[in-house]
């Protein structure tokens, strides 16, 4: 990419062979971006050092997650709030933290969510509603897919072994 931009700088042409060029460059910048793009999430790309601010500001992004479970911001927002571009935040968050943004706050929940099943005096509704779902069948079916059991069934197993 480097490359093709350094082309662009240094374009030779002139008039209607210039705009030509840099038509073609533009295409061949997105094509590299794209296949960069594919190499990355299916993990083929090793990926750049993190800078010490920008691990902290990962960091951050991961307490404005948590601090706001119910109600989280989209990527957009989220990257705005730690000062960095949704595309760094992504690969660095995916590289410190081995999941996306909204994996990492989902299988929060889910743990969360777990724990609260065990050791509070609480329904599955509350629970749903305690970390961020408005919707019990959401909820039952986000458990389900990452326990392999319903809450309820969880929250009753639990109950009779203790």
């Amino acid at each position: 990419m480097l490359l093709a931009v350094q082309q662009i700088l240094q374009c030779p042409y002139q008039g209607i062979t210039k705009r030509i060029y840099f038509e073609s460059k533009v295409w061949e910048l997105t094509a590299l971006m794209v296949e960069q793009e594919l190499q990355i999430n299916q993990g083929n790309l090793i990926t750049t050092a993190l800078k010490p601010s920008e691990i902290e500001r990962i960091c951050y992004a991961k307490e404005i997650l948590l601090q706001h479970i119910h109600n989280p911001p989209s990527l957009m927002q989220l990257a705005r709030q730690v000062g960095l571009n949704d595309r760094k935040l992504k690969q660095g968050f995916k590289q410190i933290f081995g999941t996306t943004v909204f994996g990492y706050l989902h299988n929060h929940r889910m743990e969360l969510a777990q724990k609260l099943l065990i050791e509070k005096n609480m329904n599955v509704t509350e629970v749903a509603r305690t970390v961020g779902y408005a919707s019990l069948p959401s909820f039952s079916y986000a458990f389900y897919k990452k326990f392999g059991v319903n809450p309820k069934s969880y929250q009753t197993k639990k109950v009779r072994l203790e």
